[in-house]
């Protein structure tokens, strides 16, 4: 069943906005709000992760098997001049968190469409749960950009 190439994917991306989370709470940590949100963000993405090892022996599928994501595009510049201006960094990597949190909330959503399909009435209520959270996560991210991209650009 290709339900379970989902939950592996989802699983990755989850772990992987986690880990992203927590690098923007550790790299900002002089912004007070960024720190603990995205630290609170982080644990919910751990907490979705831990759900999906959860159903995935449902579906015959070994959930040790799951790898921690390796870092791909995080150590890429997002934007040009980052690297010196702690700014841009923050927009940087607050961009970085809204495109991924987007990804796995559109996952979700797949998922949700694949337990409907398959009548797995747990994993629908999972998906619902998880993919309200993750669009919380893209919203946060997005509401941090407007705010703090006008003053950041405009100086």
């Amino acid at each position: 069943m290709r339900i379970v190439a989902a939950l592996r994917e989802l699983h990755r991306s989850e772990s992987a906005l986690a880990d992203e989370l927590l690098r923007v709470a550790d790299r900002h940590s002089e912004e007070p709000e960024v720190r603990h949100v995205a630290e609170d963000l982080a644990y919910w993405s751990r907490e979705h992760a831990h759900e999906i090892t959860e159903v995935m022996p449902r579906y015959r599928s070994d959930p040790a098997g799951l790898a921690h994501p390796e870092p791909a595009e995080e150590d890429q510049p997002e934007l040009p001049g980052e690297e010196g201006d702690a700014d841009l960094a923050l927009l940087a990597d607050l961009r970085r968190v809204y495109r991924m949190s987007a990804g796995v909330a559109l996952d979700w959503d797949l998922l949700g469409q694949g337990a409907h399909v398959v009548a797995d009435a747990d994993l629908l209520a999972a998906t619902e749960r998880c993919r309200a959270r993750a669009e919380r996560q893209m919203r946060w991210a997005r509401g941090m950009l407007k705010a703090l991209s006008p003053q950041i650009l405009a100086t």
